[in-house]
């Protein structure tokens, strides 16, 4: 299971979606899940994932990816299911004993999962597409105006990068401690609750020490270079905004618009 969280992951590639500009990549992102809270339809929100896998395809990333990135908080979204179907009142399609399944907690339950289920695959696809460090100069530069009002936008960019990035090397640390520990015999992940729980001490003592000592070579390493923040800092490469940026935001609102009709007129 530890294994299968892909967040911060960056698949090289050179596709359509791998070229565009980052600052793009990301508006679309944060527009697109926007939309998705705003969508009560389940033609629409269906029709939304199937955009989505699109954008993998287009993207030539396999569909393994998409699964692995749903696939820790499946159980999330069937205990949302469960709770949406047995708890929520309204119209009885089934009842059996004292269990009572409604048509509106169906409904609930399906807009519920799709709408995680998309947020998850989308979000991931901008990780998937982006390199964490033309992530954070996307972050920077849309955040600009707020240096205005003394607002620290490149060191905020800078911590949202690194944390991100750092996520599958945790990962990785994580599942070795966990194999180590099992080599050892201890016994992980069996009993009850409370058994599991204790049975975690000696993977997260480990863990937090590793990480901690890893942020502290981070920041030696980071003084050596005479990192200094942003004041005065440049960027190796200068992002643009070119023609293929416009086209896939057009495309982007194109899409917005036919799911919101769909909503509106099905």
């Amino acid at each position: 299971m530890i294994k299968d969280i892909t967040l911060g992951q960056y698949l090289p590639g050179k596709s359509v979606i791998h070229k565009l500009d980052p600052r793009t990549k990301l508006l679309m992102t944060v527009c697109f899940m926007v939309v998705l809270f705003i969508l009560n339809s389940i033609l629409s929100l269906f029709l939304s994932m199937i955009i989505v896998l699109i954008c993998y395809r287009v993207a030539n990333i396999s569909y393994k990816y998409a699964f692995k990135g749903i696939k820790p908080v499946l159980y999330i979204v069937l205990f949302t299911v469960v709770l949406n179907v047995f708890f929520t009142g309204g119209e009885p399609l089934l009842t059996w004993k004292f269990i009572t399944i409604s048509k509106e907690g169906v409904n609930a339950a399906i807009l519920v999962s799709l709408r995680v289920l998309t947020l998850i695959t989308s979000a991931s696809i901008m990780t998937y597409t982006t390199t964490p460090i033309m992530l954070t100069d996307a972050i920077e530069k849309l955040f600009n105006p707020l240096k205005k009002i003394k607002v620290p936008v490149h060191e905020m960019a800078m911590m949202m990068t690194i944390a991100l990035r750092f996520i599958p090397t945790l990962i990785d640390e994580t599942d070795k401690i966990m194999k180590a520990q099992a080599a050892r015999g201890a016994d992980i992940g069996t009993g009850n609750l409370l058994q599991r729980a204790k049975s975690f001490i000696p993977i997260l003592v480990p863990l937090f020490i590793s990480s901690f000592k890893r942020a502290d070579d981070l920041a030696i390493a980071m003084e050596s270079r005479c990192y200094r923040g942003g004041e005065g800092r440049t960027s190796m490469r200068i992002l643009k905004f070119t023609i293929k940026d416009f086209r896939a935001f057009c495309v982007f609102i194109l899409f917005a618009v036919i799911l919101f009709l769909i909503q509106i007129f099905i």
